[in-house]
Order: structure tokens, then C-alpha cells, then sequence
């Protein structure tokens, strides 16, 4: 009798594998190791990885442990429905899992910082550096190597591609553009980047979903909704975040006033319970207003009308910029390069000038947009394509 994967290797239409599997990547025996999260998008890849002839497990990762927001309580367990459909499938494909606890160092390494950046009223993206912190940092450190001189492959979900240059590797957009997830993935290192498998990059979605409902994929996970949250809270709505949040940071309220005026409006209870170019609500407003500034020193929100010129930004600064090739950032870049840019997920890439402020110094950068963008904040990740290339990010400090 075949066993599991020889029969799935047999029905598996090469028309899905072949865009992955011929490139440069692992070869017939290597181990694999799959970070999966009981979503379709990693199940599909355990389908498409099974069926090749690599030595390959599977990971869980959990992230977040509930009782640190339900006290001695796991209320929600949402981590262990998660946990189960994982089983589910690697059980489908005969593929060994475990669980890996990174709940600390998420917390020390992601969730903290963060929590001080909202706590001075900076927006931080902690799904990015999740990705460089924990997918591809404290993950990779916990994984055993059987062979020292041949670490693991790590292959994710995620809907990103990779390609080989001068013998290193170079972080692609997915062929889907609308599910396209390098933005996440831009901080991620070069060594990290090394190791890495995606699986269903060059994949659409209802490729994905094609491959999932013609075959074994248990219905717990065809038919789950599909989480965009942030990785540490799942799907969570804006409000329900803000009250999240105000469980870590105590309420520092301040005034909230008109850009133009100075008039006192309303009061907040955070710098960090806004974000610029947030709608805010204000009884008596003829016009829909929107949070334009923060002034840290005085705790005060400012606010001005959607068409508000206060509300657009031409460029940003970045003083950070991990460059993924972090000893061969692009060439010109003192005189000025033409990239295109993305500060938040989702959002049309913008072409742009990227320049150096110290040509001794080029992780120091100026991105000036080629079109105004609004909603712009410090703390907010800056990610450089060059084409379909992802260069890699950095925080923004300053918009103007």
C-alpha cells in the first residue's frame, strides 16, 4: 500500500508545483521545517511540501500566551484551535509537528518595545518585525540542526518569493499582487532570508484554495475565516485593540484641538489611542475631522478637516534602514535613487527618490514620494522595492 505522501505526490497537479519546486531550493533530502498556524495558506503549503522528497516537520508557533490577558485563565484557547488543525493536517500528510512556546521571547523582543512606542504616541508595525524577531529569529535559534553545517530550511505560508543573485537571495512580491506579503517580510536578514521557503508565492489565492478543496484538508480549516489581526491578538477590531492596549498602558489623558485654531475640542486618553490620519469623532462637527499631529511634550492630539494640507506628507526619514543586502545597498544612493515605497500593507506602491544624508551613513535615508500620501506616522515601517525587489525597511522617525 503507498503511503500518504507517494499517493499525494502521484495526484498532486504539477501545474502547481512546478512554479515553485524547479527553482533553487532545497534539495532530495534536506530537512524542511514548516512554521504553520492551522490556516489555509500553511496547510496548502504542507500539501505541496509533503509532496516532494525532503526529510520535513512542521512547527506551531505560540506566540502569545491568553493568560497574560486573562490572568490564570486560558479564556478564548484560541491557540489551541489553532494547535489542533495543525495536528489535523500533518496527521493528512504524515508529517511530524510540535509546538514551539515563543511567547517570551515575542513579548521581550516585539510585544514590549512596542508597547513603549505606543506609550510615547509612535505608531509601530509589530507584524514586521515579528517576522525578523520570531519567524525568522528566535524560531530558526530553537529549531535543532542535525547537521551544523547545513541548517534547516524554514518554509512559511506566506505569499512572498524568492530568487537567487550573485549568490545571495533576493526577497520578491507574490505573483498575487492583492495578497502580496513582502511588505511584512522586509525586515527580514539576509541570513534568514537564506533559509527561506514560500511555498504558495507564486500561487493565487484561489490557487491556493483550489489545491485545499481538492483533497484532504480538514473542514475546520477550509472553512476558517481568514485573519488579518496582528500576529499577537489575531483578529481584533479597532476598538476592541484599543482596549487591548489600555490593559498595558495607563490612560495619560490630554487634549485634543484644532490644528487651526488651538481650540480645545475634546479630551483622549493616550497618545497611542490615535493614530495619524485617524477619523475621530467630535459631537457638533460640521466636518469629518482627522488626527493631523501629536505634540509628545504637551500630550496633545491635534486634528484638522480630511482635505487639510497638515494631513499630506512628501517625504519621511529613516535613520534605521535595514538594507536585506545590508553590505550592498544600491548604487547612487548618495545622489539619488528612483525605488518605489510602501509604509503600510495593502496600499499602492508609490514611486519615490531614496538619498543618503551622510554618504558615510547609508542606513540614513530620505524617501521623498512622488505624490503626496496621507495617514503618515513616525514609528511606521518604510519598505523599498526595486521592482518587484524588496530592498528592505526601516522606521520612520519624522514626515514632512
Amino acid at each position: 500500500m503507498l503511503c500518504a505522501r507517494a499517493v499525494l505526490k502521484r495526484s498532486l497537479s504539477r501545474t502547481y508545483a512546478v512554479r515553485f519546486f524547479t527553482q533553487q531550493f532545497p534539495q532530495r533530502g534536506d530537512r524542511v521545517v514548516l512554521g504553520m498556524s492551522g490556516g489555509i495558506d500553511s496547510s496548502v503549503s504542507a500539501k505541496l511540501l509533503a509532496a516532494q522528497d525532503y526529510d520535513l516537520s512542521a512547527v506551531f508557533m505560540r506566540n502569545w500566551d491568553t493568560r497574560d490577558e486573562y490572568g490564570n485563565s486560558d479564556k478564548g484557547c484560541e491557540w489551541e484551535k489553532d494547535w489542533d488543525d495543525v495536528q489535523k493536517v500533518c496527521k493528512v500528510y504524515d508529517i511530524p509537528c510540535q509546538m514551539i512556546d515563543l511567547s517570551k521571547e515575542y513579548w521581550n523582543r516585539v510585544f514590549e518595545p512596542s508597547l513603549r512606542m505606543w506609550e510615547d504616541g509612535i505608531t509601530p508595525n509589530p507584524d514586521v518585525w515579528c517576522n525578523r524577531e520570531i519567524k525568522f529569529g528566535a524560531l530558526l535559534e530553537h529549531l535543532p540542526h542535525k547537521n551544523k553545517e547545513k541548517p534547516p530550511w524554514l518554509a512559511t505560508g506566506h505569499y512572498s518569493r524568492k530568487d537567487w543573485s550573485s549568490s545571495r537571495p533576493r526577497l520578491l512580491r507574490a505573483l498575487d499582487a492583492v495578497k502580496d506579503q513582502s511588505y511584512y517580510l522586509s525586515s527580514i536578514t539576509q541570513s534568514g532570508l537564506a533559509r527561506a521557503l514560500f511555498p504558495i508565492g507564486s500561487l493565487t489565492k484561489s490557487d491556493v484554495r483550489k489545491i485545499a478543496q481538492d483533497g484532504d484538508i480538514p473542514t475546520s480549516v477550509l472553512e476558517r475565516e481568514e485573519s488579518m489581526g496582528l500576529c499577537f491578538i489575531g483578529e481584533k477590531k479597532r476598538t476592541d485593540f484599543k482596549e487591548f492596549i489600555s490593559s498595558y498602558i495607563a490612560p495619560s489623558p490630554g487634549p485634543v484641538k484644532m490644528l487651526s485654531t488651538g481650540k480645545t475640542l475634546t479630551e483622549h486618553n493616550g497618545l497611542w489611542s490615535f493614530t495619524i490620519g485617524e477619523k475621530i469623532r467630535l459631537r457638533g462637527m460640521r466636518e469629518k475631522m482627522y488626527v493631523a499631529q501629536k505634540d509628545i511634550p504637551t500630550n496633545t492630539i491635534f486634528v484638522a478637516p480630511g482635505r487639510d494640507p497638515s494631513l499630506f506628507c512628501n517625504s519621511v526619514r529613516v535613520n534605521d534602514f535595514s538594507w536585506i543586502w545590508p553590505d550592498a545597498p544600491p548604487a547612487g544612493l548618495h545622489e539619488g535613487i528612483q525605488l518605489s515605497a510602501q509604509i503600510r500593507h495593502r496600499m499602492r506602491p508609490v514611486l519615490c527618490t531614496v538619498k543618503t544624508r551622510n554618504p558615510e551613513a547609508q542606513n540614513d535615508i530620505d524617501i521623498t514620494f512622488h505624490e503626496q500620501l496621507k495617514g503618515v506616522a513616525s514609528g511606521q515601517v518604510a519598505a523599498l522595492w526595486d521592482g518587484d525587489w524588496c530592498l528592505g525597511c526601516g522606521t520612520i522617525t519624522a514626515a514632512g
